[in-house]
């Protein structure tokens, strides 16, 4: 049995928004429905490999994915999308045959926009809350004083730590993380960290020696300049979950992740 990528959004749907699961056809690969849960969701986190549960898995990480195939699962892979946690691979049925599974739980996404004038937030928490983050660190040894002697520059820790913990990738499938920033338009004071499919150069104006402080700059693909007093942090979430944002994503997505490029394990 062969599957599209509509085969698997249409499976998607029926198991959702509620619990559920199915066993597939026995002549379904099961690395192909991996693939292309991959391809639409990015990288996934294995729960079970072999047999063998991850003992750090929990509510948070999608543990309510494995309890409809109680202690028979064999291999299973989770992503994590909105407020859904998907998960695939293979586990035994009721006559201990192996077979390729599909399942969705619901999953429970914190509400990260309503912030009180004087609450100290970390906004690179509640952007793995958002985006439903819980793998390791993707890049932890990046030489970030090569990287700013390079520059010639120190860095937002926000933005460091984004590009740590998440990698190469993008925000919804959409919006890419630059690994480092990119001076192309120095000689407008800007040094650009993100940008969009639709030509929006996300940057900061670098305005004094305190990086934590620059305003993100916002240069649209008509050379338009938008200024925003917070860090990068900061205004990925509200672009994210802010539907009367400027430069909202929520409007086009009503579910928030980060698609990893990294290549499939």
């Amino acid at each position: 049995m062969e599957l599209t990528q509509a085969d698997v959004n249409d499976l998607v749907a029926r198991l959702g928004p509620r619990d559920g699961h199915t066993h597939l056809p026995d002549d379904l690969d099961p690395q192909a429905l991996t693939d292309l849960l991959h391809d639409r969701y990015g990288a996934s986190r294995t729960l079970v490999l072999d047999g063998f549960t991850d003992p750090t898995v929990d509510e948070s990480g999608g543990a309510a994915l494995l309890v409809p195939f109680e202690g028979r699962a064999v291999t299973i892979r989770a992503w994590a999308y909105g407020d859904q946690w998907i998960g695939a691979g293979t586990a035994r049925d009721a006559e201990g045959a192996e077979r390729p599974v599909l399942a969705v739980a619901h999953r429970q996404v914190p509400e990260p926009s309503a912030v009180a004038p004087d609450e100290d937030v970390d906004w690179m928490e509640r952007l793995r809350q958002i985006t439903g983050w819980t793998w390791p660190a993707r890049r932890p040894d990046v030489d970030w004083t090569e990287v700013e002697s390079r520059l010639g520059t120190a860095l937002p820790s926000d933005y460091k730590r984004m590009v740590e913990t998440f990698g190469a990738g993008a925000f919804d499938g959409y919006l890419d993380l630059d690994q480092e920033p990119w001076p192309g338009r120095r000689a407008d004071g800007l040094l650009i960290w993100a940008g969009t499919e639709h030509e929006d150069l996300y940057c900061w104006r670098v305005d004094g020696d305190e990086p934590d402080r620059w305003p993100v700059v916002v240069r649209s693909f008509d050379n338009r300049d938008t200024s925003f007093d917070c860090q990068a942090a900061e205004f990925v979430c509200r672009i994210l979950v802010d539907p009367h944002h400027p430069y909202t994503m929520a409007r086009y997505f009503d579910t928030h992740w980060f698609m990893n490029y990294r290549e499939r394990s």
